[in-house]
Parts: C-alpha cells; structure tokens; sequence
C-alpha cells in the first residue's frame, strides 16, 4: 500500500508536471522525479509502484488543477469569449508547462491502454464540470455542443501551448476564441 503522506504526493506529481514539460515522456522516471524534488531514491516508487501508475497520477494531478482553475475562472462575471481567452492566454504563458505535460500523457496513451482509460474518464468529467459551469454563467450552450466546444478549446489549447514561448498576445488568442464561439465564415457566402 502506497504511503499515506498526500503533500509528498502532491509534491511528487507536481514535480513530474514539470519534467514532462522539460524533457517529454521519455525523460520521466522515477529516479528522475526523486532527484528533482530533492528526495531519496525509491520515494517515488514508494508512491507510484510502476511508471504507468506515475503517468496516471499526474494525469489526475493535472485534470485537479485545471479544474480548480476553473472553478475560480467562473466567479468573475465574464462573457464566454471574454472567459475562454482568459482561460487559453493563462493555459499558454502562466500555466505552460501544465499543458506541455498533458498534451505528452495524451500522446503516451495512445500506446498505453491504461493512460487512455484514465485520460477518457478524466475527459468525460470535465464534460460534466463545463456543462455545470455553463450552468452557473447563465450560458445557453445546448449540452450536445459542448464535446465540440471542448474539442476546439483543446485544438487551440494545443497550438498556443506549443507556439515559441513568448509568441502567444492576447489579440492572437482573443481572436481564435472568436472564431471557436462565433465561427468564421460570417458572411461569407458560398459558391454555387
């Protein structure tokens, strides 16, 4: 049985967010969270008994912050453009490491059955939390839009992410959320 000591825990994931940002996949190992956060070896494994249980756990780790973020996010009054270019301009220069770290566990799961139950389940919940935030915002979404909603955030997510850092204005994400919420044909009118 994993110990008990939810700070170490948390410590050690955090940790791990950081070096998948940093070195990708392939540069986390137990060893290697150890030595970063400062601990003896074997405290990682310890916590997490296999790599895969590693990767799960920052997965989790992950979808937590992420929904606490958002969680705050909703309590300030804002339009859903104004929310969502808020949420990807702070997911690409505050929080980029976070999602440099998810998006290298999205593409571990497609060779990792396991990662993949636990990132869909983890999909599936933040679903539920936007529809209940949308809820809360007075937003009149229909429910079966938001899986694209929550498609093209991640889409645009992924671009801003791995844009070269400092790359990423406000203007630039401003206007990719529009699109997202307005679409961008406008008035455009097809040809015959």
């Amino acid at each position: 049985m994993p110990p008990t000591n939810p700070a170490r825990r948390q410590a050690l994931t955090d940790t791990a967010i950081e070096l998948l940002a940093s070195s990708g996949v392939h540069g986390l190992t137990h060893r290697a969270v150890e030595k970063a956060a400062g601990l003896p070896p074997g405290t990682a494994s310890n916590y997490f008994r296999s790599r895969e249980a590693l990767l799960v756990a920052v997965a989790e780790r992950i979808a937590e912050l992420h929904h606490a973020d958002t969680d705050l996010a909703i309590q300030q009054p804002a339009t859903l453009v104004d929310l969502l270019t808020e949420s990807l301009l702070t997911a690409a220069t505050v929080l980029r490491n976070r999602y440099l770290a998810i998006f290298e566990l999205q593409l571990e799961a497609a060779r990792r059955p396991a990662l993949a139950s636990v990132l869909a389940g983890l999909r599936d919940t933040a679903l539920h939390v936007t529809a209940g935030h949308h809820d809360e915002l007075g937003l009149t979404i229909p429910r079966e839009k938001i899986p694209a909603l929550i498609a093209l955030y991640g889409g645009a997510l992924f671009t801003l992410v791995s844009a070269p850092s400092g790359s990423v204005s406000r203007d630039v994400v401003q206007n990719v959320v529009q699109v997202i919420v307005y679409g961008c044909a406008g008035d455009v009118q097809r040809r015959p």
